[in-house]
């Protein structure tokens, strides 16, 4: 009799055109991939992939079991979501974010996440925005909160929120309140985001001029290493200035006055077309709401109890 995880299993397995690929989507490993996918081949009496390749692929039985795998998938989440109470949404969501949205409201909706599905778990990795989009058309993550829109076949985009760049340095500068000039910024070192990142384009862009002396800047893959150099006087942060919302109130950091105009960065949720895709449509709805309402916290506040691991990954 066909059971849905079999079913599920041949779904990735020519989705990701691997049976390792499937194994870890799916949690299991592959010597469990190969049982199911021959268990479903004996019950349907036909070959449904072919395993002559690097690449698993399907056979012309199996391009047709797809169709109506799709269909059965996709319709079982949908009834889990809509009948089911909310312990019935369970399983690993990879979760890919932006460090930015780490040091805001991803706090919150850890926490919230946690009421809403108890049984749904995080495996987060935090990386910038290239990264992250490289994974996500890998299939290597379901959802990420990225700087967006990101483009490419089968994906889909959610606005979450949007921050401004702000110009941020330590009092110990003695750079003042008065409105200060691109001139006068470009005398100090810029700290910002890493190489290959729209920040780090965008400020090179706006210094990037033949009345300006060449700029000292500053890259890193961390932000909170960003945030302490510029507390420790080393330069001026250009970073969201919802980032430091503590360190502003403290003191130790202050917004300065500038007429430079940078671009804002827009966060999107993104996530690949799927028919098993109703959890990550569910996550993103409810980062949206957080997002838009405003609820930043700091990290510490996430709850001790929440089941979700964090890996942070180099640029």
């Amino acid at each position: 009799m066909l059971d849905f995880r079999s079913i599920e299993t041949f779904l990735w397995v020519v989705k990701l055109g691997s049976f390792r690929g499937a194994a870890q989507r799916l949690n299991t490993t592959q010597p469990a991939i190969s049982q199911r996918i021959a268990q479903l081949e004996r019950e349907m009496g036909v070959k449904l992939l072919n395993r002559d390749h690097r690449v698993a692929s399907p056979t012309p039985s199996g391009r047709q079991m797809m169709v109506y795998a799709e269909k059965l998938i996709g319709l079982r989440s949908e009834m889990l979501a809509e009948v089911g109470e909310r312990t019935a949404m369970r399983g690993v969501l990879r979760l890919g974010v932006a460090e930015t949205i780490v040091h805001t409201w991803l706090p919150r909706l850890i926490k919230s996440l946690n009421t809403a599905y108890p049984n749904l778990l995080l495996e987060i990795e935090v990386d910038i925005t290239p990264n992250l989009s490289a994974r996500l058309l890998n299939q290597e993550i379901e959802l990420a909160f990225v700087v967006g829109p990101l483009s490419g076949s089968g994906v889909h985009n959610r606005v979450l929120c949007d921050y401004p760049i702000s110009f941020l340095a330590s009092p110990s500068l003695g750079i003042g309140d008065g409105p200060i000039t691109r001139a006068e910024l470009a005398r100090f070192p810029l700290i910002t985001f890493p190489r290959k990142t729209q920040p780090y384009e965008a400020v090179r862009a706006v210094f990037n001029r033949p009345d300006l002396p060449p700029i000292r800047l500053h890259a890193s893959t961390s932000l909170s290493t960003v945030i302490h150099m510029a507390i420790e006087g080393l330069g001026i942060a250009v970073i969201p200035a919802a980032i430091v919302e503590s360190e502003l109130a403290d003191g130790r950091l202050q917004l300065l006055n500038t007429d430079l105009e940078m671009e804002r960065l827009t966060f999107t949720a993104s996530w690949l077309a799927s028919p098993d895709v109703v959890a990550v449509e569910r996550v993103a709805d409810l980062a949206g709401q957080i997002a838009h309402a405003g609820m930043s916290v700091d990290a510490a506040l996430a709850p001790s109890h929440v089941t979700a691991s964090m890996r942070w990954r180099s640029g």
